[in-house]
């Protein structure tokens, strides 16, 4: 099985993300699809996806963008995989 999330992303623009729109900013595995990423971020973190949103970045890496939930904050998510 390939290993889905590499790492997160760990700039000023993705903590100010959590912040404001509740979103988690993560380097994915190039072949995965976005249904793939929602189902393994909800069992990592057992939360709740709302969106997920891709760029490969010119690094040749690939960007995912997930929206989490209301009733789930990013920014403890984001404390616990030591971004902020």
């Amino acid at each position: 099985m390939k290993e889905v999330v590499i790492r997160p992303v760990t700039s000023e623009k993705a903590v100010r993300m959590m912040e404001a729109q509740n979103k988690l900013t993560l380097i994915v595995n190039r072949e995965t699809s976005k249904d793939e990423i929602k189902k393994t971020v909800e069992s990592l973190f057992k939360v709740k996806v709302i969106n997920v949103n891709t760029l490969n970045t010119t690094k040749n890496e690939k960007k995912a963008f997930v929206t989490l939930s209301p009733e789930n904050n990013a920014l403890d998510i984001g404390a616990d995989l030591g971004v902020i």
